[in-house]
């Protein structure tokens, strides 16, 4: 029924900010950055051959579109090989991250975006 995760939508208040908060600080690649009317579609990922993105949506045109519409963030864990390079590439570039933590399933820590949304990456061995 269902094949493959496709996209993540993140709400997000400036979708300048957060373009340049994926791209600058942790080198999302654009993927896809669109207008048409009041609507900016922006998908980044990690390299440019990621299949899955995440979109980054104007919180306040979502609200206009769909009053219901719950924009309240979600948890999106993201995946590494390497996570202490990340952690010390992530501190250097200014994201604010936690301790790393060692779970008996992984080694991981949580950092914030430009919008104090949290993020959990995770080492995993492929």
């Amino acid at each position: 029924m269902i094949n493959k995760i496709a996209k993540v939508t993140i709400y997000v208040n400036n979708q300048d900010e957060a373009k340049k908060f994926w791209t600058e600080k942790l080198n999302f690649v654009t993927k896809i950055d669109e207008t048409e009317g009041p609507l900016r579609w922006i998908e980044i990922a990690p390299k440019e051959s990621e299949w899955v993105t995440m979109v980054l949506y104007d919180k306040n045109l979502m609200k206009s579109q769909f009053p219901n519409a719950n924009v309240d963030y979600k948890t999106v864990i993201l995946s590494t090989e390497d996570l202490d390079k990340a952690y010390d590439e992530m501190k250097t570039n200014g994201v604010e991250v936690t301790d790393i933590v060692t779970m008996p399933y992984a080694r991981l820590f949580t950092f914030k975006d430009q919008d104090n949304n949290e993020y959990l990456l995770r080492e995993d061995k492929f």
